[in-house]
């Protein structure tokens, strides 16, 4: 499938870019997949890549009721326990938005994944051209700012203090988007920065479904 070009000036780039981001936004948007599904009603996944064993269950838990609760859900899915979201959230209806910290070009995501593009399920969505092939800390620090600008809410499972999913979720609550996380001892300093709970977010998408 080809890789289109979103352009900042164009009709389709998403405008809340700008508002979050300023000049720090993408100047151009590389998409696969139907664009369209950009206009949903997106939540951000956000998560450090070293999460505690407790966390990574209720996240799995949870990613299955939200699946079913037809919610959109927009990340990088890159370590282990995002991976196993992105193939539960595959599993489901509802559309999926795939933002790798590299560019398209090239980009491996398996046969499930492959179908849900073709079937105009799953966007894939990168700030990087083809020619960024390499994963770089630098590069995922922007991919997750991308995801949580371009999301209504971030749901953060577990966020280390100090490091780059944090400041990810600091920046989102300082622009006062709603940040969730899991209510549990691992998360005390995310919830007293500003987070809700992950229970108001669950029922809220429960009671939209019906």
């Amino acid at each position: 499938m080809d890789v289109q070009g979103i352009e900042q000036d164009g009709i389709a780039y998403p405008t809340i870019l700008l508002d979050r981001l300023g000049d720090a936004a993408p100047s151009c948007l590389h998409a696969m997949g139907d664009a369209a599904i950009l206009r949903n009603r997106l939540l951000g996944l956000v998560c450090s890549i070293q999460c505690p064993g407790s966390i990574v269950i209720q996240t799995l838990d949870a990613v299955r009721a939200l699946r079913d609760a037809g919610v959109v859900v927009i990340g990088g899915f890159h370590s282990p326990m995002e991976r196993e979201c992105f193939d539960i959230l595959l599993r489901g209806d509802q559309p999926v938005i795939l933002c790798p910290a590299r560019g398209l070009a090239g980009l491996r995501i398996g046969q499930t994944a492959r179908r849900a593009l073709d079937e105009g399920r799953l966007l894939a969505l990168s700030p990087f051209d083809k020619s960024v092939r390499r994963t770089t800390a630098t590069q995922a620090v922007r991919r997750n700012d991308l995801v949580a600008a371009l999301a209504y809410a971030v749901w953060a499972p577990h966020a280390a203090p100090g490091g780059k999913t944090w400041a990810t979720v600091l920046a989102a609550l300082g622009r006062r988007q709603p940040v969730f996380a899991f209510d549990s001892e691992e998360n005390n300093e995310l919830l007293d920065a500003g987070a809700h709970r992950f229970d108001e977010l669950l029922k809220n998408a429960i009671k939209a479904e019906r």
